[in-house]
C-alpha cells in the first residue's frame, strides 16, 4: 500500500487566466504533489513576470474560448485553478456580469467543460466579492450540479490568516463525486475556514445583554429610539479628516487584534531610496481628507487594485472611502516636492493603504483646523507625516508572494502596480487547495 502511494503521479493542473503565478505559487505553498503542466492568459506582459518567475512551464498567450475541446483534452488536466476577469462583477464596475464581453472566455469554459473527455477531480475558482449574487455564478453552479460536482463557496479575506491586509474575495471549491470533502458542505457561502468553524465563541450571553427582560422592555422600546438616534449622530460625526468616531472605533479594534500582523513585518527593510513612492503635492492636497493612513505598527491595510497607484496621464478619482496612505520616512524626503511635482503620482485611484513612519507626529494634529488654512499651511502639515505608497515589493510580501518572486528590469513601476493589483493571495488560496484536495 505504501509502495502505491509512493508511484502516484503528481497531480496534473491547467492554471487559466495565470497572470503573475499566484496560483501556481499558492500550488507550490499548499505542498501538495502537484505540477502545472500549462499556464493560458493573454497579458503579454503578465506571461513575461510569469515565465520569469516559472521558466519550465509552458504558457499560452492565447484567448481561452480560441482554444478546442480536443485542445483542451490533449492536456489530460486533474485541476483546474482559474480567476477569471472580475470587472463584470466588480462593485465599482459597470455590474454587466454575462453580457460583458469580458465573461465571454468564462462562459466558454463552462459550456466546455461537460464535453472534456475526462473531467477534471479538481477546481478553484476566484473572483472578486459581486460574483456570489451574478448570474455568472449561477450558471457555474448549475454547470458543476450537471457534471456531479459538490462544491463549496466562500467569502474570505486575508485577515483570517492574520494578514493585516483586507481583500475579500469569493472562492469555490469543486470535487467531483464520488470523492467529497474533508469538511462539511453548506448550501451558503461561508465567511471562514472550514477548520475555523468551531473556533467561534457562542453569542448567546450578548445576546441576552442586548435585549431586553419581559418586566423591562416597556421602559426600554420608550427609550430606545431616543437613545438609538443619540448614538447614531454621535458615531456619525465628523471628528477630523473625514473620520467619524464609529470609523475610528473599528480601526481601533482592528489594531488591537494581536491574532493580525503588523504592517511593519511587511515593509522593505533596506528601501534604499523611497523618493519614487511619495505622493505629490498636488494629490495631497487633492484628496488628503479621503486617503486611509496607517502606520507601522498598523494591524490593518485595506485592497490593494490594479488601479491603486498611477503615474502620468489626466488627473481623475475614482473613490471610496476607506482607502489607504503610508506614511514614510528616509533620506529621500527632502527631495520629494522637486521630485513629484513632474508627471509622477498625477492621480490616485481605487482603493488601498499608505504607509505612516513619521511616528512622533499625532495624525488628528495634522488635520487639525485643515479646511482653514491656506494650500501652503496645509502641504506644511501634511510633509510632516511624510506620506508614501507602500511599493510592489511590499504588496507582494501582503499577498503572500515569496522572496525569490521578482519582476523582469524592464517591467516598469505602473505595470508592477497593475499586475499585483489583479493577484490574489497566496496563503489564502494555498490553505483552499490543501482543503480542497484533503
Amino acid at each position: 500500500m505504501m509502495e502505491a502511494d509512493v508511484l502516484t503521479p503528481p497531480l496534473r493542473v491547467l492554471e487559466l487566466y495565470s497572470g503573475i503565478g499566484g496560483m501556481h505559487y499558492a500550488l507550490k505553498e499548499s505542498c501538495i504533489a502537484a505540477e502545472v503542466i500549462a499556464a493560458i492568459d493573454i497579458n503579454t506582459v503578465a506571461n513575461e513576470v510569469y515565465k520569469h518567475n516559472f521558466p519550465n512551464t509552458c504558457i499560452y498567450p492565447k484567448t481561452i474560448e480560441g482554444m478546442t475541446v480536443d485542445e483542451f483534452n490533449k492536456f489530460d488536466f486533474d485541476m483546474i485553478l482559474m480567476s477569471p476577469p472580475c470587472q463584470p462583477f466588480t462593485r465599482l464596475g459597470s455590474q454587466k456580469d454575462v453580457l460583458d464581453s469580458r465573461s465571454k472566455s468564462f462562459l466558454y469554459i463552462l459550456d466546455l467543460l461537460p464535453s472534456l473527455t475526462n473531467l477534471p477531480k479538481y477546481i478553484l475558482l476566484e473572483n472578486v466579492k459581486g460574483f456570489e449574487t451574478s448570474a455568472a455564478r449561477e450558471k457555474l453552479k448549475q454547470t458543476l450540479e450537471s457534471c456531479r460536482y459538490t462544491y463549496q463557496e466562500f467569502l474570505l479575506s486575508p485577515t483570517l490568516l492574520g494578514i493585516p491586509n483586507s481583500r475579500l474575495r469569493y472562492f469555490l471549491l469543486a470535487k467531483l463525486k464520488p470523492d467529497a470533502f474533508c469538511f462539511q458542505t453548506f448550501n451558503q457561502v461561508l465567511d471562514q475556514f472550514p477548520d475555523m468553524e468551531s473556533k467561534k465563541t457562542t453569542k448567546a450571553s450578548r445576546f441576552n445583554q442586548l435585549f431586553p427582560t419581559d418586566d423591562k422592555k416597556e421602559e426600554w422600546n420608550k427609550s430606545a429610539c431616543c437613545t438609538s438616534e443619540i448614538k447614531r449622530e454621535r458615531d456619525e460625526a465628523v471628528l477630523y479628516k473625514l473620520e467619524t468616531l464609529r470609523h475610528l472605533k473599528q480601526k481601533e479594534s482592528q489594531d488591537n487584534n494581536s491574532s493580525v500582523q503588523m504592517i511593519q513585518d511587511f515593509l522593505e527593510e533596506d528601501l534604499q531610496d523611497p523618493s519614487p513612492y511619495f505622493i505629490s503635492p498636488k494629490s495631497l492636497l487633492r484628496y488628503a481628507l479621503i486617503l486611509d493612513i496607517v502606520e507601522q505598527t498598523c494591524r490593518r491595510s485595506v485592497c490593494f487594485t490594479k488601479g491603486w497607484q498611477r503615474i502620468g496621464g489626466k488627473c481623475s478619482v475614482k473613490w471610496k472611502y476607506g482607502s489607504s496612505i503610508i506614511l514614510a520616512s528616509g533620506s529621500g524626503w527632502e527631495s520629494w516636492n522637486a521630485f513629484l511635482s513632474a508627471k509622477y503620482g498625477c492621480y490616485v485611484e481605487g482603493t488601498g493603504s499608505v504607509l505612516k513612519t513619521a511616528s512622533d507626529v499625532e495624525l488628528v494634529l495634522v488635520f487639525q483646523s485643515f479646511e482653514t488654512l491656506s494650500e501652503d499651511e496645509k502641504l506644511t502639515q501634511l510633509a510632516k507625516l511624510k506620506l508614501r505608497y507602500f511599493t510592489p515589493r511590499e504588496i507582494a510580501n501582503l499577498h503572500g508572494f515569496p522572496l525569490k518572486f521578482g519582476f523582469p528590469e524592464k517591467i516598469s513601476l505602473k505595470q508592477r502596480y497593475r499586475l499585483l493589483g489583479n493577484s490574489l493571495n497566496i496563503h489564502v488560496v494555498a490553505k483552499l487547495i490543501k482543503l480542497m484536495v484533503k
